[in-house]
């Protein structure tokens, strides 16, 4: 007679042989999987930033190298573009997830904004009487003398001079600067085709004036570009610098052309032996944004934003300018919203470590939680059905020993010793692995002692042969724990 076997508790007995080293491996496995998370989260992530060619590639670049050296968790990887048409194309197809552009020029329709990086202003100046912008190196043809310059409208039928470069793909080339003066012009009716514009090369402003002297000059970029001051030195002559001349419209500039913004130029930011200009004067600029991807993470987004506004102090000593990097508007109406990952920043409001992970350690608790309650119940179960598999096991040896008692051939003694001895190995082996413990061992080798004994006296009365006789020739078992 063979013992039927549990099938299904036998398989969840299998499995639960090592109940708690199977716990500690789900323990395990929950902090390796924390772990990789805290891991990746600490790694440095790499973005990529468009940027056209000129300082503004010079400043991302230098902020690449200044993140490497402090070691920050992201790190920049330039892309050097022709000019912000292409920056603003290389957000918009995810080549880049930041991108350096210019306000008035091409603006990205997935880009938000991440910082100001720097402010342009529009200086329209006179050059001074006898300086090179005024051809005093080569004599003018002669003529009639024109008349003084003491205000934009006086500019009518004027030569101007206009400080850009002639390269289209670079901040629009030199149709971007000019529609920033002509815009200026059209507000003191002042013709476009009224005027004549002469280029001027913004690395060789001098030169350029030497072959071509102007009335006027007009330039665009942040205060502290080289250009500008080559302008003015140009514009300058030995007793005298030149005459800037205020965009008292500019806010009405700004309302008719949003891309354009009212500001100012502060009394003397320009220098020299008589700073330049001896007053606040009006004006009119525009910005160049630092975009990020709409897509990007916010924690990515954020922690670049932090680094980039505390390395700027370190950035100023090379980029006088990057003290300057100025934080987006972070209200909901901007004109240019901010990213919400640099807002959330800008406006103290950055999420922690275990803000932004918060909801994934919960869950990893609940199902840890869960798993441990169902390895405890799983563990029960399985006790449970071992011990009613031992009791299955003792009573089938009680029926061993009632059948040999009642057997009537040595065949069917030698059938019950067959079924006794798989018993037996089972015990063994089962006592070999630690899987039973002392009270029930001793209750097996009771039992199994019983049914031996009752075969030893049934084989001896079958035989003719006394029960006690045969009984004594039995060897009680004993099997001892490992």
């Amino acid at each position: 007679m063979v013992i039927p076997p549990h099938s299904s508790p036998s398989r969840i007995r299998m499995m639960l042989g090592h109940t708690w080293l199977l716990a500690i491996a789900v323990a395990f496995l929950c902090a390796g999987l924390v772990g990789a998370e805290l891991y990746s989260a600490s790694r440095p992530t790499t973005v990529k930033i468009a940027v056209g060619p000129g300082d503004d590639a010079k400043l991302v670049q230098a902020i690449a190298k200044q993140f490497d050296h402090d070691r920050v968790n992201v790190r920049v990887q330039p892309i050097i573009k022709d000019g912000t048409f292409d920056t603003a194309r290389a957000l918009d197809t995810r080549e880049a997830d930041l991108a350096v552009v210019r306000r008035d020029v091409a603006m990205p329709q997935s880009g938000l904004a991440v910082a100001i990086l720097r402010k342009n202003v529009a200086v329209l100046m006179v050059p001074a009487p006898g300086s090179p912008a005024t051809g005093a190196a080569k004599p003018r043809p002669k003529g009639k003398k024109a008349e003084k310059i003491e205000k934009i409208g006086d500019l009518s039928g004027r030569r101007i001079g206009v400080v850009t470069r002639n390269n289209p793909n670079v901040d629009g080339g030199s149709s971007a600067n000019v529609n920033v003066l002509n815009a200026i012009l059209k507000q003191y009716e002042v013709a476009p085709d009224k005027v004549s514009t002469v280029m001027l090369d913004p690395d060789n402003v001098a030169e350029s004036l030497r072959d071509h002297p102007v009335d006027a000059i007009f330039v665009v970029g942040p205060v502290t570009a080289k250009y500008i001051s080559d302008a003015i030195k140009a514009a300058s002559s030995a007793k005298s610098g030149p005459t800037l001349l205020a965009v008292d419209a500019a806010e009405a500039i700004e309302n008719r052309q949003p891309l354009y913004e009212a500001t100012e130029i502060k009394a003397g930011v320009f220098g020299g032996q008589k700073p330049l200009p001896d007053e606040d004067l009006k004006t009119i600029g525009f910005s160049h944004y630092l975009l990020a991807r709409r897509g990007l993470s916010e924690a990515v987004v954020g922690d670049f934003t932090k680094h980039l506004f505390n390395e700027r102090q370190n950035l100023s000593g090379e980029f006088p300018g990057a003290a300057k990097i100025e934080k987006p508007d972070t209200d909901r109406d901007a004109t240019v919203p901010a990213h919400p990952g640099a807002a959330a920043y800008l406006d103290n409001d950055q999420k922690t470590f275990f803000d932004r992970y918060s909801d994934l350690l919960y869950w990893g608790l609940m199902v840890m939680s869960f798993a441990g309650s169902g390895i405890a119940w799983l563990a029960s179960y399985g006790r449970a059905d071992e011990r009613l598999r031992r009791m299955y096991v003792l009573e089938h040896l009680l029926e061993l020993m009632n059948a040999a008692r009642a057997a009537t051939t040595l065949e069917e003694l030698q059938k019950l010793r067959a079924e006794v001895d798989d018993i037996l190995r089972d015990t063994i082996s089962q006592a070999e692995k630690n899987d039973l413990d002392e009270p029930a061992l001793m209750a097996f080798s009771l039992a199994l002692d019983q049914v031996q004994i009752a075969i030893a006296d049934r084989r001896a009365q079958l035989a003719g042969q006394p029960s006690g006789d045969s009984a004594a020739e039995v060897t009680p078992l004993r099997i001892a724990l490992p």
